[in-house]
């Protein structure tokens, strides 16, 4: 697994691979491949979010929680889908409040946010697999401790990173951040259960790129191409 893991990152993780979680996890999604389950996304793009955004590059991080788990949906990249396949309900709320928050923003007709990923935003899953149509089956089998110490060694190693935290579920890592260091933008999810409860109108991008400027960075091109 290491192997799959960009070199910037793996010098900051290197430890995590040989912990008996990861080694239990390892075991699990082997053992999946042999009772012939579909897991999603393919091997090579779990780690998708960090070969895409290397280690020194991550200025702002958005947390989901779970990959889709519809066929040639995920490609590790948390709430983004490749393209051709429809856009989940999810995005096309994001889409709607960056139309009202970012002027101009004009929705994209496909769900591929890779353009925010090469920018510096870390499009981080909790969990980085899930078996096909199985929402949350791999849940508790090793990737949040793997990626909850994503999020520590980010708050320990980096200064001024933003955390956009949608939903109780991503609000529970606040733990892990450094808010002394680091800036958190909560809301509501983006979902179409929840979007009306706190996410419309919450202003999540502008509100990113107004503390990328004053840290004298430069902001996000939240328009997808």
């Amino acid at each position: 697994m290491a192997n799959a893991l960009d070199p910037s990152w793996l010098e900051v993780l290197k430890d995590e691979f040989g912990k008996d979680y990861m080694i239990n996890l390892k075991d699990f999604l082997q053992q999946e491949k042999a009772a012939g389950q579909v897991v999603y996304p393919k091997n090579s793009d779990i780690f998708n979010a960090f070969n895409t955004t290397h280690f020194d590059n991550v200025k702002v991080v958005i947390l989901g929680q779970d990959p889709y788990h519809g066929a040639h949906q995920a490609h590790g990249l948390s709430f983004s889908v490749q393209k051709g396949i429809a856009i989940p309900r999810s995005l096309i709320n994001i889409y709607k409040e960056l139309k009202t928050d970012i002027l101009g923003f004009q929705p994209p007709a496909h769900g591929n946010l890779e353009e925010w990923a090469q920018q510096g935003v870390l499009l981080l899953n909790a969990t980085l697999t899930v078996r096909a149509g199985n929402a949350g089956s791999h849940q508790k089998k090793g990737w949040e401790e793997f990626t909850d110490q994503v999020i520590k060694t980010i708050s320990d190693k980096k200064e001024g990173i933003i955390f956009i935290l949608w939903g109780a579920f991503a609000q529970s890592k606040a733990a892990l951040i450094d808010e002394k260091k680091h800036f958190i933008i909560k809301s509501a999810h983006p979902s179409p259960f929840s979007a009306e409860r706190g996410f419309f109108g919450s202003k999540p991008f502008s509100k990113t790129n107004a503390i990328l400027q004053k840290e004298g960075k430069q902001p996000i091109d939240w328009q997808i191409h």
